[in-house]
């Protein structure tokens, strides 16, 4: 129990999203854990902030994964914390399903613990720390009472963060950077952009790269991700 108040005391503290981040990884690497995901879903809109690999996030973001990730299914049924392992995960007879469980345990997402909390309006958010093991350590699940602590300090120390960001946009993200994300989001190319608002399509891809440095994005679907989060989009 003082564990997990310390993450949560830790969580809390963070004056930035790299902090934060450090915080949870570190946590889950005490008990053997490589990586973490925090997920927020509300009907098809599912935010995300985790330290997946980068090549693994802009998969999963493309083809929309959340609609079969057996981990969401999973923490939409039930009412507290659970583990899982890729190795029991059933493919349905379905190629889409059977690639989902090769591609999550080729960039390490073998097995692991989640655990989900019901919001208001429909939302679900949920935490998971996974590994490339073949099973996880289930000694770390909290009780119910301890994980809707946990999530929820998650949830609101990001709003803070996210709000913080968006009190003065600017010093993120110039104007020109904004209204080429803005097209991207919508899911304009590079020259489509640079036709819409008539800057060099070099110019373009030079807004779109200094956008992803400054948000600390590894590709483009997931500088979108990132900025929906942020409500910047």
């Amino acid at each position: 129990m003082r564990t997990l108040i310390s993450l949560i005391e830790m969580i809390e503290a963070a004056y930035d999203e790299r902090m934060m981040k450090n915080v949870i990884k570190n946590f889950g690497n005490a008990y053997g854990f490589d990586r973490f995901a925090y997920l927020q879903a509300v009907g098809a809109d599912v935010r995300t902030f985790n330290n997946y690999p980068a090549e693994w996030q802009d998969i999963y973001i493309k083809k929309r994964y959340s609609r079969i990730d057996p981990v969401v299914t999973e923490a939409g049924r039930r009412a507290g914390p659970f583990s899982w392992t890729a190795d029991n995960w059933q493919a349905r007879g379905t190629s889409e399903a059977r690639r989902f469980r090769d591609e999550a345990i080729n960039h390490g997402i073998r097995s692991g613990v989640t655990i989900p909390v019901g919001g208001t309006y429909g939302a679900r958010m949920m935490l998971t720390f996974a590994s490339s093991r073949s099973d996880a350590d289930v000694t770390m699940l909290p009780t119910p009472q301890d994980a809707v602590q946990v999530i929820m300090a998650i949830h609101y120390q990001l709003r803070i963060l996210a709000a913080s960001m968006v009190a003065s946009p600017k010093k993120h993200l110039s104007a020109r950077e904004m209204v080429c994300l803005t097209w991207a989001a919508k899911g304009k190319k590079g020259y489509e952009i640079a036709r819409l608002t008539g800057i060099n399509p070099r110019t373009v891809q030079h807004y779109l790269d200094s956008a992803r440095e400054k948000l600390g994005a590894a590709t483009l679907s997931q500088l979108v991700a990132i900025a929906k989060d942020l409500t910047l989009i």
